[in-house]
């Protein structure tokens, strides 16, 4: 029997730390960690599918553990280190965080770290998808992970940070994993096509490239596919007939009727596509992709972003309408009624540009001298004179109230005149009323006033004893 056939993915798995593409900031940490003895109890690989988090959690383990180390150089092929990269090794042990997220699972991991390893330097676990595990689970590993025995270290490897505890963050060291950029995927897959013998026309790994995003395992399981449907050669033609992607002159026609509101080729462009029994879904992403390549080009180009108005109302119509399209019960309906409404969109303009478009043009007028007209304020107007009216017509003012005049009395002799003034001086007694005095009653139009304080008259005698002692 011949021997199980191996895939792309597996076969050209890095084998070394110099083989991993695309992590060249992970691959200079962990370097320098283990040259300069600074290895921590447990790490916390964080990434998209694909980047390399296990891989590296492997070669990690094998740079710690194989017969020389600790290095970042190991051997070809050694007992352990092919042990570990086959997932064999008895000290190096791979968990999966999904099947085993029980508290059950965590306290036989916190119980075997009491154990010494069985032939390596350390014992390793390597836990993936981490996020899986619950809170209990983890409860049960915080303390053993805080200070673990010398000879344990963890390496934790998730695509979800998110729904990791923070108290288990604070106790790991993050590495995060990038996507890889597609030049770099594609130049991958151009070595394994030469090294396989296998005719990839470059078109085509570039679209491969592109489908993966950003992830190498998923461009080597597509290109292994493609072998299985193409044979020895790959054309362009083939990668988009198996997977259903429109070709890239066609979003190119297709980007055009957007920018020119034309109706007709849109629609047309749109059912041709559907005809063709394309993934309508992976031509709303792609067109979304090409007008962002258009964007960027456009403001690199101008260096501001004055241009790209249409472009930008187009991808955030493009944008809301990808759910609808991917999960809607039409994908056709749902992909016209988006690209419809971005077209209207993108025929718009903002009320901010039209303000700026007009400022720009004014100011390239001539001045108009126009004729300074003079401010005519109304003069005020005369105040009507008073009409003559008859005596008997007008309307008397109010007066004072008159005051009576009493006949002048006859003037005393001087000594009564004398006595007299004596009399108005202040007296230290509180006088009498005299009630025998007559008051003067005001006439009836006029107000009553208070009639005044009656003193009392001073007897005679009084009278001449104070004139007597005057000087």
């Amino acid at each position: 029997m011949s021997e199980a056939y191996q895939v792309i993915a597996r076969r050209w798995r890095p084998k070394q730390f110099t083989e991993l593409v695309g992590q060249d900031h992970i691959v200079r940490t962990l370097s320098n960690a283990i040259d300069q003895d600074r290895i921590a109890h447990a790490y916390l690989f964080v990434g998209p599918r694909g980047t390399g988090k296990t891989t590296t959690a492997r070669l990690f383990a094998k740079s710690l553990n194989w017969e020389d180390g600790p290095s970042i150089e190991t051997a070809e092929s050694t007992e352990i280190c092919d042990a570990i990269m086959r997932g064999e090794c008895l000290d190096v042990i791979e968990i999966d965080g999904a099947s085993n997220n029980g508290v059950d699972q965590v306290r036989d991991i916190r119980n075997e770290c009491a154990y010494a390893p069985a032939q390596c330097r350390f014992k390793i676990y390597i836990i993936d998808e981490v996020h899986m595990l619950s809170p209990q689970a983890w409860n049960a590993l915080l303390k053993t992970l805080e200070e673990p025995p010398a000879h344990v270290k963890f390496i934790f490897a998730t695509t979800n940070a998110d729904k990791v505890l923070r108290t288990v963050l604070s106790r790991c060291q993050r590495f995060e994993f990038r996507a890889i950029t597609t030049e770099t995927i594609a130049e991958k897959l151009t070595t394994i096509c030469e090294t396989e013998g296998i005719d990839a026309s470059p078109d085509a790994l570039d679209i491969i490239a592109h489908i993966a995003e950003g992830g190498m395992r998923d461009a080597q399981s597509t290109l292994d596919q493609l072998i299985t449907f193409c044979g020895k050669t790959i054309g362009k033609d083939d990668v988009l007939e198996a997977y259903g992607i429109v070709d890239p002159d066609t979003i190119t026609t297709l980007a055009d009727t957007l920018l020119a509101s034309d109706y007709k080729g849109l629609l047309d462009t749109v059912a041709k596509v559907a005809d063709d029994g394309r993934d309508l879904y992976r031509l709303l992403c792609d067109l979304r992709d090409h007008f962002r390549e258009r964007m960027v080009e456009a403001v690199r180009t101008a260096g501001d972003d004055s241009g790209t108005d249409a472009i930008n109302r187009i991808l955030t119509v493009l944008h809301e309408g990808e759910g609808g399209v991917q999960g809607g019960l039409s994908q056709l309906v749902n992909l016209e009624a988006t690209l419809l409404k971005a077209l209207e969109h993108g025929k718009a303009r903002a009320i901010d540009s039209l303000i700026k478009d007009i400022t720009a043009l004014s100011k390239d007028l001539p001045p108009a001298e126009a004729p300074k007209k003079k401010l005519i304020t109304p003069s005020p107007e005369p105040a009507p004179e008073p009409a003559t009216t008859p005596a008997y017509e007008a309307k008397p003012e109010p007066k004072a109230p008159l005051s009576v005049e009493e006949p002048p009395a006859p003037q005393p002799p001087p000594e009564e005149q004398a006595v007299a003034e004596a009399a108005s001086e202040p007296q230290d007694y509180e006088p009498e009323a005299n009630l025998g005095e007559e008051v003067p009653i005001p006439p009836p139009e006029m107000e009553p006033t208070p009639p005044e304080p009656v003193t009392k008259r001073a007897t005679q005698e009084e009278i001449q004893q104070r004139v007597d002692a005057l000087p």
